[in-house]
């Protein structure tokens, strides 16, 4: 099992080495975002790659995958989420929180046939959905520089570390058949991505600098994330990431 692990890393490694360097717009110097070189050689990767297999590939899920189908399979892996959710919300010492986790797991894995029905929602259980990047950052722990991340795309310095922190609690990593556990890694991307095209599209029509835009909203969205939805109006970062040396390209 530890060799999943040891594989991301040395595929995030390689492609950042493959990246290069960019070239940053005059005037687009964000003070979040002081990798921006190496950012926006990765996010243009990462658009190829997407143009090239990701979205092609959901396109064609969408397209011959029935929508009661396509909806089942995202309520599984939002299942499957609330499971990841219900620890960091202990973490977090949100025990009401963590108690309508178990309550959404117990509820859709049972009467929602495995999570296929999201029925949880019906009788009134919120979803949550916390990660351990929110949960690191209810401890104190600044977003640091902002990162993009080879395929997975948007990150943080916090939330690099947290996605790690979620593949270990994920309950997917248990098992044991690697051809398995790769189905079910390729089932949810296909699926995430078939469920973000229609965003995709509004994202190309609306933005002037895709990279700006995209790094704008998710910096936003997470800290609000953070913060359950009442951020701050003014918030210093808690830990100082100036010392923090850029990803080597």
């Amino acid at each position: 099992m530890l060799i999943r692990p040891a594989r991301a890393a040395l595929v995030m490694v390689v492609l950042a080495a493959l990246a290069g360097c960019a070239s940053v717009p005059e005037g687009a110097r964000d003070p979040r975002d002081p990798w921006q070189p190496y950012n926006r050689a990765m996010f243009k990767f990462n658009t190829d790659f997407d143009n090239a297999f990701m979205k092609p590939a959901a396109q064609a899920y969408q397209a011959v995958t029935p929508q009661p189908v396509d909806e089942g399979v995202t309520n599984f892996f939002n299942n499957v989420a609330d499971a990841r959710s219900a620890v960091n919300n202990v973490l977090q010492f949100k025990l009401s929180r963590a108690g309508s986790d178990v309550g959404r797991v117990f509820i859709n894995s049972t009467v929602g046939v495995g999570g296929f029905f999201d029925v949880a929602t019906n009788v009134g259980l919120p979803s949550y959905k916390e990660d351990f990047g929110q949960t690191l950052g209810y401890w104190g722990i600044g977003d640091g520089p902002y990162f993009v991340m080879p395929i997975l795309g948007p990150s943080s310095v916090r939330d690099t570390v947290g996605f790690a922190g979620d593949i270990a609690v994920d309950p997917f990593f248990s098992i044991s058949e690697e051809e398995i556990y790769w189905g079910f890694v390729a089932l949810r991307i296909v699926d995430r991505r078939a469920d973000l095209l229609t965003a995709g599209e509004l994202v190309d029509e609306a933005a002037i600098d895709r990279y700006a835009f995209i790094r704008d909203a998710y910096l936003q969205r997470r800290r609000i994330l953070v913060h359950d939805g009442n951020p701050p109006e003014d918030e210093d970062d808690p830990v100082m990431w100036e010392d923090v040396p850029p990803p080597e390209l």
